[in-house]
C-alpha cells in the first residue's frame, strides 16, 4: 500500500526532497499551497503523513507550525535535516549572460544577494514558490529568464544548473519534522529526543524550576521559545525540545513536569538524527 505524504510546494520543493531523502518505500505526493493546507490534508485523511519545516539554523523556529501541531493535536514521530542548497537553473543551453530576469521566492532570493550582485543588470522578481517557478520555467519554454530552486526542482523540470549552491551562507540548514494524527510508538530504547508544550502560573521562578528539574533529570535543552496566549494577558505557552541519552531520564521529568506545570502536553517523542556536526 502507497503512503500519501502531505507537503507544502510542490514537487520539486524542498519539502519534496525531504519526502525522497527520508522515506524508503514509494509514496505519493500531496501538494500543498500553505502550512494550514498540509494539516487540513492530514486531519481529513488525504495524506497519511506530512513534512513540515520547523526549524532553520539562520531564521531560527518557525513557532507557528509549533502551534498547529500542537492545536489539531497531531503528533511529530521523527525528524530530518536539509543542507539548503540554492541553485540558479534555466533552460538547457541557456547561459548566465543570457539572463535577464531571476525569478523566486523572496526568501530564497535574498539568501543568494551576495551572488546576485554580482550581476546588476539582472531583475529580481519575487514569486510565490522556488520549485513552481522552475516548472513554469520549462511548461512555457521561457528563455532569458532562470530560477534559484533545489536540485531535486532542476531534474524534475529537466532545467540546466548554471550556477550552483549560490547561497550567501554555505551551511544552512532547516530541520522537518514528520507528522502523523497518530502517535507512532518506537522503542524507548530509540527515543532520545523529545518536542514538549508547558504552561506555567505567572509567578517569579516558575520557569526556572522547569529548567532546573530537566537539568536535574539529563536533559539536554537544545530549543525552547515562548508564544503568547491571546485569550490570557501575560500568560505565556513554552514549546521546547529536548535530547537525552537514557529515556527513563526523560519519563522522570514528565512525570514532575506533569505535577509542577498548569499544563503540560508530549508533541512528539522520535529519534534525533542532527548532524553530528551540528551538534
Amino acid at each position: 500500500m502507497t503512503t500519501k505524504i502531505a507537503i507544502q510546494g510542490i514537487k520539486g520543493s524542498f519539502h519534496h526532497q525531504v519526502v525522497k531523502e527520508y522515506f524508503s518505500e514509494n509514496v505519493d505526493i500531496d501538494e500543498c499551497l500553505s502550512f494550514e493546507e498540509l494539516i487540513d490534508s492530514l486531519i481529513a485523511g488525504k495524506s497519511d503523513q506530512a513534512v513540515m519545516a520547523i526549524e532553520n539554523s539562520i531564521a531560527g523556529p518557525i513557532i507557528p507550525n509549533y502551534a498547529l501541531i500542537d492545536k489539531n493535536n497531531l503528533h511529530i514521530i521523527g525528524e530530518h535535516y536539509l543542507n539548503i542548497q540554492q541553485n540558479l537553473m534555466a533552460l538547457k543551453g541557456q547561459k548566465i549572460e543570457d539572463i535577464k530576469e531571476v525569478h523566486s521566492h523572496p526568501m530564497a532570493l535574498l539568501q543568494c544577494m551576495d551572488f546576485l550582485k554580482q550581476y546588476p543588470n539582472i531583475k529580481l522578481v519575487e514569486d510565490k514558490d522556488t520549485a513552481e517557478t522552475a516548472r513554469r520555467i520549462q511548461e512555457k519554454q521561457l528563455t532569458g529568464i532562470a530560477a534559484i530552486a533545489s536540485v531535486t526542482a532542476s531534474e524534475m523540470y529537466d532545467l540546466d544548473i548554471i550556477a550552483s549552491s549560490i547561497q550567501t551562507i554555505k551551511n544552512n540548514m532547516t530541520r522537518f519534522v514528520i507528522i502523523k494524527k497518530q502517535n507512532s510508538f518506537l522503542p524507548e530504547s530509540e527515543i532520545n529526543r523529545a518536542s514538549v508544550k508547558f504552561e506555567l502560573d505567572h509567578k517569579r521562578g516558575s520557569l526556572a524550576a522547569v529548567l532546573n528539574v530537566m537539568s536535574d533529570c539529563k536533559l539536554n535543552l537544545t530549543k525552547i521559545q515562548s508564544l503568547p496566549k491571546i485569550e490570557t494577558p501575560w500568560k505565556y505557552s513554552f514549546f521546547v525540545d529536548v535530547t537525552f541519552e537514557k529515556y527513563e531520564d526523560f519519563a522522570k521529568a514528565k512525570a514532575l513536569l506533569n505535577i509542577m506545570a498548569e499544563y503540560f502536553k508530549v508533541l512528539g517523542e522520535y529519534k534525533n538524527t542532527k548532524p553530528l556536526s551540528e551538534s
